[in-house]
């Protein structure tokens, strides 16, 4: 430890959160630095972060906002802190997260090691057979109005360290430059898109809802990922009579559920066959709803399952159309299937957890599109786009060496 500094924070510690923001990537912050600018200097770079930091004069840069579209035709604003700020707030999140992810509730599942979406997928589907009902909770926009007093409050529970709360209380208020170059400053919310985010939201959802639920609703349980939420419920009575709970519990904690998107949910299937208005709802990507399936005696029963979500396909069909593959007859297959693949794969390996056949129709999109670029790159196919699928299916079955991630789903 330098005896010159006020707060004991290692060299080390800086250097090992440079690597982890360098192997998570992202764009630049308002300084316009990328990670590869950053390292042109990187010696000198982390030493003023760590020198800074550890005299307890680190002031954080405004973060750069940035609109992006939600799955849903909306907008979602990120907060782009700097790399340099992204490495300081990196620096506290290892320092903080083993500590409070030990507090944590098991039925958390946003952000945190060990834990993913897919586990708070099956967890859900095996809890709708379980129970009639579930509340399908959407806060309105949570990252936007979460409340600064009541993180800081939640944080000095856990952590005594003075330079941590100093620092994270300073990235609270850090201001957003918006596009069109305003400085706007914050009074509340935290940034999505900065390192310290996440695990502050989970914290402070962790006292707004979960040990409140654990508390006062210790028969209904729920899975939670980041500000997304599902609570099951034995009857619709129970379930109208929490929600109106969850309304003024949220509301004391300066959160308002979406009054258009949450909803209560009847879980109908073969053996609940009550007509209700409601019979769906969107967690992760994934619909559940009513769905044939078989049993292992290869019986057809209605259960209900999830399987990928309309606004996920659309998002997916969208990335698909920029890619204008059928215009790109300057490339071979081998090169749109090294560009192709990696972000494919990602699709099949998240949204074929359950039920993959609904992936067909998406795959077929794709191997759509390979079929007018063949049609269009080759002049015997003569711009058919049935020769194109011909051309590509005898692709498939030479196995020349060649593969595209969707082959697997198609005929």
């Amino acid at each position: 430890m330098d005896k010159t500094k006020s707060f004991s924070i290692s060299k080390t510690s800086v250097l090992k959160a440079y690597k982890y923001v360098k192997a998570n990537q992202g764009s630049a912050g308002i300084d316009d630095q990328s990670i590869r600018d950053f390292e042109q200097n990187l010696k000198d770079n982390l030493y003023k972060i760590w020198n800074r930091m550890s005299s307890g004069c680190y002031f954080p840069p405004p973060v750069k906002a940035v609109t992006i579209p939600k799955g849903n035709g909306g907008k979602r604003v990120l907060g782009i802190p700097t790399v340099a700020d992204r490495v300081a707030q990196m620096v506290v999140k290892l320092y903080i997260e083993s500590k409070l992810d030990r507090c944590f509730h098991q039925d958390s599942y946003g952000y945190r090691p060990g834990k993913s979406a897919h586990q708070a997928l099956a967890v859900t589907r095996r809890r709708c057979w379980d129970y009639n009902w579930v509340i399908d909770l959407d806060i309105k926009g949570f990252f936007d109005n979460m409340n600064h007093n009541l993180t800081m409050k939640a944080l000095r529970h856990h952590v005594s360290e003075k330079w941590i709360l100093l620092y994270v209380e300073r990235w609270l208020k850090a201001p957003i430059i918006n596009k069109e170059g305003q400085k706007i400053e914050r009074h509340k919310g935290t940034p999505q898109g900065g390192v310290i985010s996440p695990i502050l939201a989970n914290l402070f959802m962790h006292y707004a809802f979960d040990a409140w639920m654990t508390r006062q609703c210790p028969h209904n349980p729920f899975e939670r990922y980041a500000d997304d939420s599902v609570v099951h419920c034995r009857t619709k009575q129970e379930a109208e009579e929490l929600l109106n709970a969850l309304k003024v519990r949220l509301a004391e904690c300066y959160l308002e559920l979406h009054p258009e998107k949450t909803k209560i949910v009847y879980c109908k299937d073969g053996t609940r066959k009550d007509e209700q208005d409601n019979i769906s709802f969107d967690f992760l990507g994934y619909t559940f709803r009513p769905r044939r399936s078989r049993n292992k005696k290869g019986q057809i029963f209605l259960n209900f399952t999830p399987a990928i979500s309309r606004s996920a396909k659309k998002r997916i069909k969208s990335t698909i159309r920029e890619w204008k593959l059928p215009s790109r007859t300057g490339t071979s297959l081998e090169e749109i299937a090294r560009w192709i693949n990696p972000q494919v794969r990602g699709w099949i390996n998240y949204y074929g957890k359950f039920n993959r056949s609904t992936l067909y129709q998406t795959c077929d999109h794709i191997e759509y599109k390979l079929c007018l670029w063949a049609s269009r790159k080759y002049k015997r196919l003569k711009r058919s786009r049935e020769k194109g699928r011909s051309w590509l299916r005898k692709i498939r079955r030479r196995h020349l060496g060649l593969s595209l991630a969707h082959w697997e789903f198609v005929s």
